[in-house]
């Protein structure tokens, strides 16, 4: 699987959210992801896998939140682990079968980033 095209300055996120996600997609290493980070604002790498934590200001917008990721995890068939509470929605990404973060995480972290953008 190739990577994603170089960024760009000022949409970074572009090349990553307009790609998809691919069966077997390899493992990254720790310099591969630092540098996919750099681009997704908020992200961060815990304990083998990358996660946010939305903040919202009323009950509804994380369900709707929940929702929208939903559809990009069903879309890909890449599907993240949520942890939803009154006001926020923690989103984690790790490839289970790679045991680890690979290229279809970010591109799933990247998808949502311009979803909440």
């Amino acid at each position: 699987m190739s990577e994603p095209p170089a960024e760009q300055p000022g949409n970074g996120l572009i090349p990553l959210a307009d790609s998809h996600c691919q069966n077997g997609a390899p493992r990254l290493g720790a310099a591969e992801i630092a540098a996919h980070l750099a681009a997704l604002p908020g992200w961060t790498m815990q304990d083998q896998r990358i996660e946010k934590r939305f903040v919202f200001s009323a009950y509804h917008q994380p369900l709707a939140f929940v929702n929208a990721v939903a559809w990009i995890a069903e879309r890909e068939n890449h599907h993240p682990d949520l942890s939803v509470h009154y006001d926020q929605c923690v989103v984690a990404y790790a490839t289970h079968s790679a045991g680890r973060v690979t290229l279809n995480d970010i591109i799933c972290a990247a998808k949502i980033e311009r979803l909440f953008a």
